[in-house]
């Protein structure tokens, strides 16, 4: 039977498509970490207490990179080349999505408005990686080879998005709620987009790797297009919503330790 369960079991018992799966979500993690690098040290001077918060954001991202590159290595596996149609941190900033790039190389002080569009963009972002992340966790928290980093990329994941609520919530009260709520929409139209299109892109790459027949690669696109008829057509709603966490200050201490792989 086709599920989603067993599209990854197949994808992670081969060495060549596990080395791409966990290739692509290593790049994606050290984008982000140097991201949140870069936007810590612009912080504005309004929003220093804001930065501690940042870097710990950006060492998460970078010790998950860590793990992905770990569980490659304990396998034998060496990092691969990372297709550009499945690098989503990429094709978001190259559409627009968050802070450019080019922005955050040049040694200027980031506006409030640049830290409201940072926040936006990571609630919108963080939804897609908890919910990702809680689905390998439902499949695999117990499986000796990657439980132990489903667990803990999990748990950051959750934190990340408790931190993106609770600092979204704070600006919104100080007046920027009208652009926050903008700036969250449009992010979230954008992001669906990407997401499907990433999405196929890398299950193609999969099929080719695993030799999918054409029957089951149609239904995979399948369900990759309704899941996007879904978002586009009032889902995506749940990455906009603000709400106060249960975890609070969530990312008010030191980034963790990356677990040991033998």
């Amino acid at each position: 039977m086709l599920s989603a369960k067993s599209v990854f079991q197949e994808i992670l018992a081969n060495d060549e498509s596990f080395a791409l799966f966990c290739s692509i979500a290593a790049s994606g993690e050290s984008q982000g970490g140097w991201e949140n690098a870069r936007i810590a040290a612009l912080v504005p001077d309004s929003e220093r207490e804001l930065a501690p918060k940042i870097t710990r954001h950006g060492a998460d991202e970078d010790k998950h990179g860590r793990i992905f590159n770990a569980l490659m290595k304990k396998r034998g596996l060496d990092p691969v080349p990372v297709p550009p149609e499945t690098d989503y941190t990429m094709l978001l900033e190259k559409n627009g999505i968050g802070l450019a790039h080019e922005h955050l190389k040049r040694d200027e002080r980031l506006t409030v408005q640049d830290i409201v569009t940072y926040l936006s963009h990571s609630r919108v972002t963080e939804q897609r990686a908890s919910e990702q992340m809680d689905l390998l966790r439902k499949y695999f928290a117990d499986d000796p080879d990657i439980g132990r980093a489903v667990r803990q990329i999990s748990h950051d994941e959750d934190n990340h998005l408790a931190y993106c609520h609770e600092e979204l919530l704070r600006f919104a009260h100080a007046g920027h709620g009208r652009a926050i709520q903008r700036t969250l929409r449009e992010c979230a139209l954008a992001e669906i987009r990407i997401y499907r299109d990433v999405s196929l892109a890398v299950m193609a790459n999969m099929g080719r790797i695993l030799g999918w027949s054409r029957a089951k690669s149609a239904v995979l696109a399948a369900g990759i297009h309704a899941m996007y008829a879904y978002e586009r057509l009032g889902g995506w709603r749940r990455m906009v919503s603000l709400r106060m966490p249960e975890r609070r200050d969530a990312l008010g201490g030191p980034a963790s330790a990356a677990p040991e792989f033998a």
